[in-house]
């Protein structure tokens, strides 16, 4: 059987569709505004320690001290991270009064392993806590923002 020597192999012509559209998602604006907010609450930290654990765990996505790093400038990824950032702070963030919905439940995502996010570990193996750290930084929240009682009931500050 002979190739028809007018028709193009399929490889490059996916590879060149696949740059296209990596350089027209380029385009899209959403995902690269990071300028972090100004600060309008700062919390009563039960131990430095517990500051130290929150700021190398969570303070990218639960505050406005985000380190945006050079991939957060790249589309698609871009979009996922400014999400990730939206999202967080929506939920529980250390610079705004009252510091969110869900600050008193901070402890709890900690300790069940849902926070940090599994997918922000592996650029980010800083954040990686140990048992011990776990359970320390838990407890410094708990200490810092209030937790869930027994019944139901929340403490909050």
């Amino acid at each position: 059987m002979r190739l028809n020597p007018t028709r193009r192999p399929l490889l490059p012509r996916v590879l060149l569709g696949l740059v296209g559209l990596f350089v027209v998602a380029q385009l899209v604006p959403y995902g690269r505004a990071h300028a972090n907010p100004t600060v309008q609450a700062q919390p009563k930290w039960d131990s430095p320690q517990t500051e130290a654990l929150f700021t190398r765990a969570c303070a990218d996505c639960h505050s406005h001290a985000t380190v945006w790093p050079w991939y957060s400038n790249v589309a698609p990824i871009s979009w996922l991270v400014q999400r990730h950032v939206d999202e967080g702070r929506s939920k529980f963030n250390v610079n705004v009064p009252g510091y969110g919905r869900d600050a008193d439940e901070a402890a709890k995502e900690v300790r069940s392993g849902s926070m940090p996010e599994p997918t922000y570990l592996p650029l980010h193996p800083e954040a990686r806590l140990n048992a011990q750290e776990k359970e320390q930084l838990a407890a410094g929240l708990e200490a810092t923002f209030g937790g869930e009682r027994e019944g139901g009931e929340s403490e909050g500050r």
